[in-house]
């Protein structure tokens, strides 16, 4: 309950005071690129139940079901507004809509794609799916640079799901075992500090 209260106080205020920021974003992703201000994705939310990401588009808009579904270093698929979008990690600023309607958390495990959770061990999967998945996690602050790392790699693909895919998940049944107000204050105060670091 305390967990709640907390991501409605802090999405509802933060949609209230960054309302300008969102709708220049908004306005400079529509100019920048054809195609909509916003990115949706079904993820897999709590209990396994899918649902659709807000985040702001960082690619050039292609035919549903075409493309990678992670992104590898210099992707040419990212326009120029994405490229800084991504960099100071904006383009996430919309999941505070998801947040308020209950989908998301603010902190917790960051929501996959189907294809990725069928490939989680079944046990880890009703572990780390027994949560609200959130905007912000220690998976996401170590990995923060994941798109250059699997660059480096031969096959980024491969690299993603027997490398840094159960990495996350240890990550993120580690939260699951933690989880308490402390922890997500942690979290919470560790992302602002590694954004305003830049």
């Amino acid at each position: 309950m305390v967990k709640r209260l907390l991501d409605l106080a802090l999405a509802g205020i933060g949609l209230v005071l960054l309302a300008p920021v969102l709708l220049a974003i908004a306005t400079w992703v529509r100019l920048d690129s054809p195609g909509p201000a916003f990115f949706r994705q079904e993820r897999v939310g709590r209990f396994g139940v899918p649902f659709r990401i807000h985040k702001f588009r960082t690619m050039a808009q292609q035919p549903v079901g075409e493309g990678r579904e992670i992104t590898v270093g210099a992707d040419p698929r990212i326009t120029r507004a994405g490229q800084w979008l991504r960099r100071t990690k904006l383009d996430e600023l919309p999941q505070l809509i998801d947040v308020l309607i209950g989908r998301m958390s603010i902190v917790g495990p960051r929501p996959e794609v189907p294809r990725y959770v069928a490939k989680y061990p079944p046990e880890l999967r009703r572990k780390v799916l027994s949560v609200r998945p959130g905007i912000t996690d220690f998976a996401s602050l170590h990995y923060r640079r994941e798109s250059e790392l699997l660059a480096r790699a031969a096959d980024p693909e491969r690299e993603y799901v027997e490398v840094v895919m159960p990495e996350k998940l240890r990550y993120a049944a580690q939260y699951v075992d933690q989880a308490c107000l402390a922890t997500d204050l942690r979290v919470i105060a560790r992302t602002l500090a590694t954004l305003v670091r830049g």
